[in-house]
Formats: C-alpha cells, sequence, structure tokens
C-alpha cells in the first residue's frame, strides 16, 4: 500500500511520530513537506517556521528509523500548494489527525473529479501533553511543552490551563 500525509512537521513531536507510525504500518510512506511558500499559509497562527531543508533533515532523521524497522520505503517531497501530493493515481491511503480529516475530503473530491479512486482516510487521534491539551508544534515553539508533551519549568505547576 502506498501512503501519503502532510504538514509542516517544525518542530517533530511525539503527536507527528504517531502518525508516522501508523502510515508505516500500512505501507510505504510519502510525506509532503510544505514548502516555505506555503508554511506560513497553512498554521493557524502566525509564527516563525524553520526553512524546508532544515525540516526535511529533521523528518528525514525521524523517518529513516521507523522504515528500518517496518521494512519499508519512504521518501520526502515538497508541498507546494495544500492539496499536495495525495491527489496523484499513486496513493491508496493518507492519514489524517482530527483537524484535517475536512482536507481529506476535499482531496477525495478532487480525485473522484479526475477519475480517481478516493483514498482511504486514516484518522490518527492527537497526543496529549502532561496538562491535557494536544501537544502542537505551536505550543512547543511557544515553551509550553516539549517535544513529548511534558510541561517546559516555566509552566509546570499551573495544572491543566489553556495557553494565554
Amino acid at each position: 500500500m502506498n501512503v501519503a500525509l502532510g504538514g509542516t512537521f517544525d518542530p517533530v513531536h511525539d503527536g507527528h511520530r504517531k502518525l508516522f507510525e501508523r502510515a508505516f504500518e500500512l505501507g510505504d510512506v510519502t510525506v509532503g513537506l510544505t514548502s516555505d511558500e506555503l508554511a506560513p499559509e497553512t498554521r493557524h497562527v502566525e509564527r516563525y517556521v524553520r526553512p524546508y531543508d532544515r525540516r526535511k533533515r529533521d523528518l528525514e532523521a525521524e523517518l529513516e528509523p521507523r522504515a528500518e524497522e517496518y521494512g519499508r520505503e519512504f521518501a520526502v517531497r515538497e508541498l507546494t500548494e495544500p492539496t499536495g501530493i495525495a491527489v496523484e493515481p499513486e496513493f491508496d491511503a493518507l492519514i489524517v489527525s482530527p483537524e484535517t480529516r475536512d482536507g481529506g475530503e476535499r482531496i477525495n473530491d478532487i480525485r473522484r473529479e479526475r477519475g480517481r479512486d478516493p483514498l482511504e482516510l486514516v484518522v490518527v487521534d492527537h497526543v496529549q501533553a502532561e496538562d491535557g491539551e494536544r501537544i502542537s508544534s505551536t505550543r512547543i515553539v511557544a515553551g509550553e511543552i516539549d517535544e513529548h508533551g511534558a510541561l517546559t519549568p516555566e509552566r509546570e505547576g499551573r495544572g491543566a490551563t489553556r495557553p494565554e
């Protein structure tokens, strides 16, 4: 099975790792990594995003051991539009998170319009940080949590509060 997923992955965290794990369980994996131009458009908040080449290097370092563990192939390709690579005919499944499921449905609409079979949408739930909120790159960059969801020292002791 050929599996696709996409994102900015800046920085990579345990929520992303859960997506990667599920993808490699299913088959060979192609990750669409947002271009420097697209990355700011796909963010829900304004924040700095590291350059594509640095994100790609870190992403490949995350994917290599999983590919070896599962005996799978992987590739990282640049995404220049939100629907990305998943509209291409060679894919069978798309890994999505709960908030990107609608995007997966739009991709399937495009595939149908082009006479292609829809992808199997595989929804992978979020990973929670120790405060009960979901792990996100934005929270990591803001210094609230680390890549594993542990509260940073300045956030410890505040309980399960929402970020300010």
